[in-house]
């Protein structure tokens, strides 16, 4: 519980437009209570957030472990079967208290970056070998608590990853990740509960790595248990060769199939789609998570994202492997990638784009109640300057554009969550040190 307060907002993004002089009261539950406009002064004993405050972003996908490539994967050339292979190594490295040690940086780093909601896509769940912990969720149990420890919330998308490839059995560095069939993994998730900051979701790391007949189970899971269900889809061609020659239909024909569309399931990448898989896809109101920073670190290729929306996919952002956090670029990089593309401006308005990341992304991470800025909200915001030297310059009133196509994470002065201040004037109040710890925790898994 937190204390009754009030937020003054030099500058409000509340959805449509920017709003100069708002007064947001939040109640003890952590929830906003009032939204007053036109208080061109800040009242008494309120708090004063100078610049743009924004609903708090949602990552709809990360992978937390992947922080520590950065740099280290840019050295040369390759592919992205290339790159896995040095995110095998380092994910054979985790332990419980070492990732919980990463994690915590990297959850820290996001909340630097304006970030309050995280969905963690969590596979690494064994010790190397395959055996399981004495505690069968130690792994996502320190996820679970990182992200408490660096104040924003987490929805912890539990991975299936049973398979090397359409049937074939683990690799010796997949043995870790694998429960061996859905039955166990489905039994072995039912261990781990919610709480006020972390939910509970089902992932499928992909159709080459559930079997067919066993996509069913995770998502009758997700379904019982009215929980978030993601997958990676059709992130290579290579997956699509695969599944075709595997099962004569396309991936998302496949998840079709099995019963793995539907609106509360979001695909990651949706990259190399066909036209039937877009239209089965916004048929079901299937979400589509883009991640425009590792999709073209990795070379992935440019998902046809105002298509699957147009048809009525959702869409959501997320940094995936962090080769930056930075939800503003992943924001600008799905309209500037398009406009590349097409060779036309303006497929999203910046409001389109900052929906995306917040509301719909919080929607994908099961939060509907969470990304706004009205009574009854989740109190999860974040203030972005707009005196740097990227954003001074434009009308407040096109703080909305400022925000998306010229501000960065750098640009971020405070994050609260549930009322909380969790970043105050650029510095995070719980890891007084972010860049020591993410160092400190990245050294150790090279040791």
């Amino acid at each position: 519980m937190t204390a009754h307060r009030t937020y003054w907002l030099e500058h409000a993004w509340l959805g449509t437009h920017v709003e100069p002089g708002v007064a947001l009261e939040v109640a003890e539950d952590g929830r906003i209570a009032a939204v007053r406009t036109g208080v061109e002064t800040p009242p008494p004993g309120a708090e004063v957030l100078r610049g743009l405050t924004l609903p708090g972003l949602a990552n709809a996908h990360s992978h937390a472990f992947h922080r520590a490539l950065r740099s280290t994967v840019q050295v040369g050339s390759g592919t992205f079967w290339t790159w896995r292979d040095f995110m095998y190594k380092v994910a054979q490295n985790l332990t419980p208290d070492s990732y919980f040690a990463l994690a915590r940086a990297v959850y820290a780093e996001m909340a630097l970056a304006g970030i309050t909601n995280v969905g963690e896509f969590h596979y690494v769940h064994h010790a190397p070998g395959g055996a399981p912990y004495a505690d069968p969720n130690a792994m996502g149990e320190a996820l679970i608590e990182a992200a408490a420890a660096a104040g924003i919330r987490i929805t912890l998308l539990d991975t299936a990853y049973l398979s090397a490839g359409f049937g074939r059995a683990p690799d010796p560095h997949q043995l870790r990740f694998s429960d061996g069939t859905a039955e166990a993994w489905a039994e072995r998730v039912g261990a781990l509960k919610p709480r006020e900051h972390a939910l509970i979701g089902a992932a499928i790391h992909s159709v080459r790595a559930v079997p067919a007949g066993q996509l069913a189970t995770v998502a009758r899971w997700a379904e019982e248990h009215q929980a978030p269900l993601h997958v990676h889809l059709s992130e290579q061609t290579a997956e699509n060769d695969a599944c075709q020659a595997a099962h004569g239909r396309t991936p998302t024909q496949l998840l079709a199939d099995h019963g793995v569309l539907g609106p509360r399931t979001t695909g990651v990448h949706n990259t190399h789609l066909t036209d039937a898989d877009i239209a089965l896809l916004g048929g079901t109101t299937t979400g589509t998570c883009m991640c425009p920073t590792t999709e073209r670190d990795l070379a992935d290729g440019i998902g046809p994202a105002v298509r699957l929306q147009q048809a009525g996919s959702p869409l959501s952002l997320g940094s995936d492997s962090h080769a930056v956090i930075d939800l503003f670029e992943e924001a600008r990089a799905m309209e500037l990638n398009e406009r590349l593309r097409s060779r036309t401006r303006g497929h999203w308005t910046a409001n389109a784009l900052l929906s995306a990341a917040t509301a719909d992304g919080h929607a994908a991470l099961g939060r509907p109640d969470a990304g706004r800025l009205e009574p009854g909200a989740l109190a999860d915001f974040t203030t972005v300057a707009l005196d740097s030297v990227r954003t001074a310059g434009p009308l407040p009133r096109l703080g909305a554009e400022t925000a998306v196509f010229a501000a960065t994470a750098a640009d971020v002065r405070h994050t609260v969550v549930g009322g909380r201040h969790i970043v105050r004037d650029g510095a995070h109040s719980l890891v007084p040190d972010v860049p020591s710890a993410l160092a400190e925790s990245i050294a150790a898994l090279r040791a």
